[in-house]
């Protein structure tokens, strides 16, 4: 009877060890591999909110026009209209990820045109920043231009945006790019899309904020954070 007891799967407390061993083993093997890929992906803020640590400007007299105030990077002052387009870029660069940050751009634009934009997978060239923007601003919200290079690629498509968008508050951007495929959001709302086939335009590159010359326009950022996606 001591035989039968030991190996008799309904009385044997070692039954539910061996029914669900794999199973728990299967679980610790998907839970490591999702909390890697979590650690993988986690969001790194760009901005410290205090000082303007690792950005730079494309033209080096324009770091004066740059500035930290409220815990917000910001550039012009509202009242002298901006003499000509000035970024201020990471000195990192970045090819897959997923960007976010909160904005706002306000003007008269009776001083003239009011207009910004973030670049992403840029490069510096000859003193001049090349490469695709995300567009902030009237006429152009939502659009993904390529600065310096060949213009406008995508339209912003504002059918649902103009319910939210708030043109001199702030509103947030997401800009996800991986391989060849780009999608710009404005306060969750994707705008557009945009496949590269151009096989020779970098795929890695600098992300800049922009304020465009012409008007006495201020530019604010803040709440910066990337995503690098594996």
């Amino acid at each position: 009877m001591k035989f039968k007891y030991v190996f008799n799967l309904k009385h044997s407390s070692f039954f539910p060890l061996w029914l669900f061993l794999p199973i728990i083993i299967l679980l610790l093997l998907l839970n490591t591999g999702i909390a890697a890929q979590n650690l993988a992906v986690k969001a790194t803020s760009l901005f410290d909110g205090k000082t303007l640590k690792g950005w730079k400007t494309v033209n080096p007299a324009d770091q004066r026009l740059w500035y930290v105030k409220d815990s917000v990077m910001m550039c012009g002052d509202g009242i002298n209209n901006i003499p000509s387009n000035t970024y201020l870029h990471t000195e990192k660069e970045y090819g897959d990820f997923e960007f976010r940050c909160l904005f706002r751009l306000s003007g008269d634009e009776k001083t003239g045109m009011i207009n910004s934009g973030i670049q992403y997978r840029s490069i510096i060239r000859n003193g001049e920043i090349v490469g695709y923007q995300a567009d902030i601003g009237n006429g152009y919200w939502g659009d993904i231009y390529d600065e310096h290079r060949r213009g406008k690629l995508a339209g912003g498509d504002l059918s649902i945006l103009h319910r939210l968008l708030k043109p001199d508050g702030w509103n947030s951007y997401i800009i996800r790019v991986k391989g060849n495929y780009h999608e710009l959001y404005i306060n969750g709302v994707k705008t557009c899309e945009y496949t590269e086939k151009d096989s020779t335009i970098p795929a890695k590159g600098v992300i800049a904020v922009q304020i465009h010359s012409g008007g006495a326009g201020i530019v604010e950022f803040r709440d910066i954070t990337i995503t690098e996606l594996p």
